[in-house]
């Protein structure tokens, strides 16, 4: 059987989104969709710009990233239109003429400035999805919640093509986190294990779809560690890396532990990597993604129990929100255009949204999983100091052993992050398979 290529793939996604603009322009009354790229935008004054983040809506339909001020038109019945911005630039390289496999699929009309765009748009009852300042006379945008709601309901749910720009980026990231892993054994610094990721994976600092996590030993409990030491630390115990690549829009969102020298430690990482595959196994079709993770908090008190870090049952541990303490954060989130990607609390297309269990509020993902859906799976055990001194005060508190934490909190937390791929069977961890590949 010859396999699909990569236009198939592409041809297919298109017709996709065109099905469900239809159902969605027909549900809200409107007669055309229209999507803003977006606009630089500048640093409070000064002329210098943010790096650009399209609209995701936008590269939704096109594998375009760098391309602010362009438009994509879609009327029901009629093919798409693309309104293509490619300024007459000499301070900076302009956008190279359309090329690719999807420009067949379009009509193109290029412009040289942002306000050209208006003579090409179609009139009518348009729906128009953007940021405010990509507004254009007669072109602003309205976001309809019935169109967006729509839009984000279905697109939890990745058609071929997606999932293999997404299997590029998990290729892509592995790369960076290997080379991570082998310059904290060589002792390097934070900014310099970032350094070999980066060189690692072809990203800069510019275009990852979100800042690198890297932290070192004590620096591993900070669950969005925003810094990066450029000193080395005199004794490198511990790393947790959380860090991601991009390919043509989509994300890919990767989290390893890795440990030196400390039988202790290197337990704790073992007890929550089989955790973690165990939950990777229940990521099955129909399954409340709500139910996974309060089976995660499950097993998580369970290691704090085997590793004779808290004297509680699973279920009081639970109950008490002991587990809690350790494991703060939510078990995982969508993934595709956006690293948190939208949709996460959607019950249905309406845009009824469903609740997240009580005392679990950072919780980003509430919905039964689909055949489609990539979520991530990230447990985590963390010794973060302010929690813990809140449950050092507390009845609950006798029950923990304070001298194996405080061993335990040199190293800062575990936490092991894959993507996973719902199907109608056995789910497929595409982290886990981009990591054997190697």
């Amino acid at each position: 059987m010859n396999a699909v290529s990569p236009a198939d793939l592409y041809r297919s996604h298109l017709d996709t989104l065109k099905a469900r603009a239809d159902h969605a322009l027909a549900a809200s009354g409107h007669d055309h969709l229209l999507i803003a790229s977006g606009v630089e935008k500048y640093t409070f004054l000064d002329d210098r710009s943010y790096p650009f983040r399209p609209n995701p809506h936008f590269k939704h339909w096109l594998p375009l990233t760098q391309h602010p001020h362009s438009w994509l038109a879609y009327t029901p019945g009629r093919r798409p239109l693309l309104v293509y911005h490619q300024p007459d630039d000499f301070w900076h390289v302009p956008p190279s003429p359309p090329h690719g496999d999807w420009v067949a699929h379009f009509d193109i009309r290029v412009i040289g400035s942002p306000e050209e765009a208006v003579r090409h748009l179609p009139a009518g009852h348009a729906a128009i999805i953007g940021e405010a300042d990509a507004a254009l006379p007669g072109f602003v945008p309205n976001n309809p919640p019935a169109v967006l709601d729509h839009l984000h309901f279905h697109r939890a749910c990745k058609t071929p093509y997606e999932l293999a720009l997404m299997r590029q980026a998990q290729t892509r990231a592995v790369a960076g986190h290997l080379a991570a892993r082998d310059a904290f054994l060589a002792g390097a610094s934070e900014r310099d294990i970032h350094r070999a990721y980066l060189a690692a994976t072809g990203h800069t600092d510019l275009d990852l779809p979100y800042n690198n996590i890297v932290g070192l030993n004590e620096h591993g409990a900070v669950l969005h560690y925003q810094y990066q030491d450029a000193v080395a630390p005199a004794e490198h115990r511990s790393l947790l890396i959380d860090a991601g690549a991009e390919v043509d829009g989509y994300a890919a969102d990767i989290t390893r532990t890795w440990c030196r020298g400390d039988a202790d430690f290197q337990a704790l990482i073992d007890a929550v990597d089989a955790v973690q595959r165990g939950l990777c196994d229940s990521v099955r079709a129909g399954v409340d993604y709500r139910a996974l993770h309060l089976q995660a908090h499950q097993a998580l008190a369970g290691v704090l129990r085997d590793q004779g870090i808290v004297a509680m049952t699973p279920e009081a541990q639970l109950a008490s929100g002991v587990s809690s303490v350790f494991f703060p954060h939510g078990l995982g989130h969508l993934i595709g255009l956006q690293v948190h990607d939208v949709g996460g609390f959607l019950a249905d297309e309406s845009g009824a949204t469903l609740p997240k269990p009580d005392g679990h509020p950072f919780l980003r993902l509430t919905r039964p999983l689909l055949p489609g859906m990539v979520v991530t799976i990230e447990p985590g055990i963390y010794f973060i100091d302010s929690l813990l001194a809140q449950l050092r005060a507390r009845p609950e508190g006798k029950a923990v052993d304070w001298d194996r934490v405080a061993h335990l909190a040199r190293f800062g937390g575990v936490r092991i992050e894959d993507e996973v791929l719902c199907t109608d069977g056995a789910p497929q961890n595409l982290s886990r398979e981009a990591f054997a590949a190697v």
